[in-house]
């Protein structure tokens, strides 16, 4: 498996539904899930390309004992719509209600393909603003 660094990942040792799970490294082996949506097999070079690099994969979620936690990678790839952040804490609550968007806002958007010049522009409006109308 070649990443789109054009770095060597490991072996495909698996296919469990949509996602390959592919074990890598040489002393310390560590097995991760990839979704199929990001590789294609290479007939000519009988390999499988990704359209990831190699860190992009080894910053996914490992799989522990054999099992993929299916959210966390699809979280980490991009493919699920993240859904609106509801503040974790007072600080972030605090940011909402002044306009500014908070950290886990931020980086949703820029996973959604925002930069973050277009972010600093963006008005938030609070939950509680149509209250103050």
């Amino acid at each position: 498996m070649i990443g789109s660094d054009d770095h060597k990942l490991g072996e495909v040792t698996a296919v469990d539904g949509d996602l390959l799970i592919v074990e890598g490294g040489l002393i310390r082996k560590s097995r991760h899930a990839i979704p199929l949506a990001f590789a294609h097999a290479d007939e000519s070079e009988q390999v499988v390309r990704l359209s990831v690099s190699k860190a992009v994969v080894d910053d996914s979620p490992p799989l522990e004992d054999g099992d993929v936690d299916r959210q966390a990678v699809a979280q980490h790839y991009g493919l699920v719509q993240p859904t609106e952040v509801e503040p974790d804490s007072a600080a972030e609550e605090d940011a909402l209600r002044s306009g500014i968007d908070p950290a886990p806002r931020q980086r949703a958007r820029i996973r959604e393909g925002e930069s973050e010049a277009g972010l600093r522009g963006r008005q938030i409006i609070p939950p509680d603003a149509d209250d103050k109308l």
